[in-house]
């Protein structure tokens, strides 16, 4: 028998062959300016996206990390503030919170959509409390509003790193809250091709901060007026963002419709829990999450096959030994806990094929049987 072709987890060599021509006469502009630092490029990339979001401001800058960071440095959040975040999320969330200087203050998921949970949020929150960073998980947007009214008065900073497209109510996510922070990592909906991020503001006030933040703190060569960073969006980077923002919309169509086939294939499947998306919310489904019983066994059975299966994420912030101090514990939060020992992300990308999540789903099937 012939061994069957692997199935990626994400396929970026697909994307990669419908711009490089684009790319490719872009950075050749970009090497006859020797425009490389803050390069025309950059400022045409931040107008599109902040275009295609209806933003007021997208401040490029070096990752998505950096991107909270600077977030909350402009909201004024530093040391002796908290912040609540979720437990289920990258630990990418609670250590720009930490770098800024404040303590991540975490609150439990739901058990439906793995998302942060509107009515846990009101008991985290103290006189301490600075700001609220709901995570748009696996490419559907947080419920952004009932977060709101569970922490009246508080700033929203939307962790949009996985929802490029998404919306809630109609609205985009990156512009539910006053502040929002994205990476183009290149596994993202819209990924560069190296680290890149942003932060997306309709506010003037907060937007200036950012630029400043992210430039030595320098409105101007030489002048420095805060304490800032070097974390600017590059741009060779940026001419990749512009040619993938073109197709985004087309790309997140077709991951809509992967992710309607696998619940297609998926229903009835005993011992599969297929993703769930919250009233309001359209998705683009950065990741397709299911929830298995045994699931490293599972998993093992999907590699032994050759599908590039994953998970997201494997250990709650709480757990990990980065963040030992918080002082929490095993049970402390029960539903982000039992979705780590559980979620197994499926392959999906614009450019799969029925046939592949067939397959897909034929040894998930036997896997779990």
């Amino acid at each position: 028998m012939t061994d069957p072709t692997p199935i990626p987890l994400v396929d970026l060599g697909a994307q990669r062959d419908q711009i490089q021509d684009e790319v490719a006469a872009g950075w050749e502009q970009v090497l006859a300016r020797t425009a490389f630092i803050n390069g025309p490029a950059v400022g045409a990339f931040e107008q599109e996206y902040a275009q295609f979001l209806g933003a007021n401001h997208v401040i490029g800058v070096g990752n998505g990390t950096d991107a909270i960071e600077f977030a909350l440095r402009a909201l004024g959040v530093g040391h002796g503030d908290e912040a609540i975040i979720p437990a289920n999320t990258f630990i990418a969330t609670a250590e720009a919170v930490a770098r800024a200087g404040a303590t991540p203050v975490l609150v439990d998921c739901t058990d439906d959509t793995a998302l942060l949970d509107p009515t846990k949020v009101a008991a985290a929150v103290t006189d301490r409390t600075k700001v609220v960073i709901p995570v748009h998980l696996y490419g559907q947007a947080a419920e952004v509003e009932k977060i709101k009214e569970a922490a009246p008065g508080l700033p929203i900073l939307e962790d949009a790193a996985q929802s490029q497209g998404a919306t809630r109510n109609g609205v985009p996510a990156g512009t539910l809250g006053d502040i929002a922070a994205t990476s183009f990592y290149p596994g993202k909906n819209l990924g560069a091709y190296g680290d890149a991020g942003a932060v997306i503001t309709n506010s003037d006030a907060l937007a200036e901060q950012v630029r400043l933040i992210r430039d030595h703190g320098s409105p101007r060569k030489y002048e420095h007026t805060v304490l800032g960073f070097n974390s600017r969006l590059d741009t060779l980077q940026a001419v990749v963002l512009s040619a993938k923002l073109k197709r985004l919309a087309g790309w997140n169509a077709a991951r809509r419709a992967a992710a309607e086939r696998y619940d297609t294939l998926l229903k009835g499947v005993e011992g599969v829990v297929t993703p769930t998306v919250a009233a309001g919310n359209e998705p683009v489904w950065h990741l397709y999450v299911v929830r298995v019983q045994n699931r490293d066994g599972v998993l093992a059975k999907l590699h032994e096959a050759k599908i590039g299966a994953g998970i997201h994420y494997p250990v709650a912030v709480h757990l990990t030994e980065a963040f030992a101090g918080l002082g929490k514990v095993r049970g402390d939060f029960p539903v982000a806990e039992k979705m780590a020992d559980e979620i197994l992300t499926l392959p999906l990308y614009a450019e799969i094929t029925e046939e592949q999540q067939q397959r897909v789903v034929e040894v998930l099937t036997a896997a779990v049987s």
